[in-house]
């Protein structure tokens, strides 16, 4: 899978709705794959199996 940006979009729960920033696609993923202290609005980028917080 190439690198993507997502934006957190809604968290409910232990779950986070991703948003890609260039298509609008809506990923449902688990808080736990996240680095730690992301909330609704974050910025992340995906690459290798990793998301890092970008600004």
């Amino acid at each position: 899978m190439e690198p993507k940006d997502y934006v957190i979009s809604k968290i409910e729960g232990e779950y986070a709705h991703l948003k890609d920033v260039e298509s609008g696609e809506e990923l449902f993923i688990a808080m736990a794959l996240l680095p730690l202290g992301v909330d609704v609005g974050t910025k992340l980028h995906y690459e290798m199996l990793s998301y890092t917080i970008i600004e």
